[in-house]
């Protein structure tokens, strides 16, 4: 079995172990969990150091034949934009049963529904074949369906279903593009490489409309506005671990899949890159203004997810090279910074129950190890040099300026408004007089605060030394990039 395959299949079958083990012994079930989703991390973490990283093209590829008929692949393969995603979407897995320590009822089921997820998420990065991206795609919606329904708030049966609903909406239009792409092929194969072709070939006025559905299906799973309002709902209802991996893995897929539809697509992401460009803005702005109104943490965490995709949605728009990178630094140092909010959300509300942020106060005293992880994702997520949202931060509104302009500077704005929804946060949480009951907190444990450091180091990395990461992404990004330099060259 090759390398990816054997990432890949290992959650799955980790899963499956667990369908024969008994529903009482516990224990038994977290370390089959932990056993397979460290295994996966640990090979994923290997991946890069066999990745060349001087050229573009996709890398430890594999492909077989799969569905003759239709023209379809088992194919899998990474470059240097789904690399990072699947680095990232292991390490949250992991992160994510460390933090699922207090799930006691139907544990089985809650396990293996979180490896599936793992096996669904890994696939969508890994996927050269479109139907098989699809599957994927479609796949994640089971599990994290399950895992809001069952394992969820008071609110887990509207939420679950008010996600299904949205993201199916959006598949529908994806599935359209593809099969309209697919029907026009000569190839007769729903291989990336081949639908990429055609798509290239097509007029104009074809590419307008398939982008547009690649548009409505992506959008909605990144989420931009207005096809966010599955999100809040389902963040504040989903148990803390699954907001780990809903926000920091599954929002990445569908900023993922817009950057692969731009290069299929290159004349329609060309006509549209200025409302690409205004939908992102208005993102950045909304999503930070109801972020402060908040007084729930995690609706605050979430409704900032809007504003953070929708600065990734901006370096995609600027179809240049600091903008692509800044799009792809930003999915991952997001990815990195929702993932330590929301875990340290969800251990404060196991300890508490409660997340209003008016119910804290001081908690530095109590909780110092708290205090100190937590403001330092706070920080990162306002865009502190040295970490990893101000560098992606960076290159986006510069790639965003050297497109668009004095435009782009709606978007200091949602930035300003992020530092002060932060600052308040950090304030109400760890500042102020004490609350009563808060003294006899327990800090962060032993495999919770390696979680957390393992998330907080990731964004130092990122912050401080983002050279390796850059040199990851770069081939790859300048590739994309290449596709529209001589169409922004002014004339001679």
């Amino acid at each position: 079995m090759q390398i990816l395959s054997l990432i890949l299949w290992t959650p799955f079958l980790g899963a499956l172990a667990l369908a024969f083990v008994p529903p009482w012994r516990r224990r038994l079930i977290r370390r089959i969990a932990f056993a397979s989703a460290g295994l996966a991390a640990l090979l994923a973490c290997g991946l890069p150091w066999g990745f060349d990283t001087t050229v573009p093209s996709v890398q430890f590829t594999e492909s077989k034949v799969w569905n003759p008929e239709l023209g379809s692949y088992y194919a899998l393969g990474v470059d240097g934009v789904s690399l990072p995603m699947v680095l990232l979407s292991s390490v949250l897995c992991l992160v994510a049963l460390v933090a699922s320590g207090g799930v006691k009822q139907r544990a089985k089921g809650y396990h293996i529904a979180l490896l599936a997820l793992e096996f669904g998420m890994l696939g969508v990065f890994m996927a050269q074949d479109w139907s098989l991206f699809f599957v994927f795609w479609e796949l994640t919606l089971i599990p994290l369906f399950f895992l809001i329904d069952q394992w969820g708030g008071p609110r887990r049966h509207a939420a679950s279903l008010n996600f299904v609903l949205y993201t199916m909406g959006g598949s529908v239009f994806m599935l359209m593009s593809l099969l309209l792409v697919f029907t026009l092929s000569a190839e007769h194969s729903t291989g990336m490489d081949a639908m990429l072709r055609t798509a290239r070939a097509l007029p104009r006025e074809q590419q307008l409309w398939v982008f547009l559905g690649f548009l409505i299906g992506f959008g909605v799973k990144m989420p931009v506005f207005p096809l966010h309002g599955w999100l809040p709902l389902a963040h504040v209802e989903a148990p803390s671990p699954v907001s780990i991996l809903l926000s920091g893995a599954m929002l990445k897929m569908g900023a993922y899949g817009l950057i692969k539809a731009t290069g299929m697509l290159p004349a329609a992401a060309l006509e549209l890159h200025g409302w690409l460009a205004g939908m992102a803005l208005v993102s950045i702005l909304y999503g930070a203004l109801l972020a402060f109104r908040q007084t729930d943490l995690k609706a605050m965490i979430a409704y900032s997810s809007v504003s953070h995709m929708g600065v990734v949605l901006l370096g995609i728009a600027s179809l240049n090279q600091a903008g692509l990178l800044g799009a792809v630094l930003q999915m991952s140092a997001h990815g990195l910074i929702a993932a330590i909010l929301f875990l340290l959300a969800g251990l404060l509300y196991e300890r508490t129950h409660t997340r209003a942020i008016a119910d804290y106060g001081a908690l530095a005293q109590a909780a110092p190890r708290f205090a100190g992880f937590a403001t330092l994702a706070l920080l990162a997520a306002m865009g502190l040099p040295g970490s990893a949202g101000f560098v992606a931060e960076l290159h986006a509104l510069v790639g965003g300026f050297q497109r668009f302009g004095w435009t782009v500077a709606c978007a200091s704005v949602g930035v300003l408004v992020g530092a002060a929804y932060g600052l308040r946060v950090v304030d109400g949480l760890f500042a102020g007089i004490p609350r009563p009951g808060l003294n006899g907190i327990a800090d962060l444990r032993g495999h919770e605060l390696a979680a957390a450091g393992v998330l907080a180091l990731g964004i130092l990395w990122l912050g401080l030394a983002p050279a390796g990461a850059i040199a990851l992404m770069s081939a790859k990004v300048g590739e994309l990039s290449a596709l529209f330099v001589p169409k922004f060259m002014p004339p001679l």
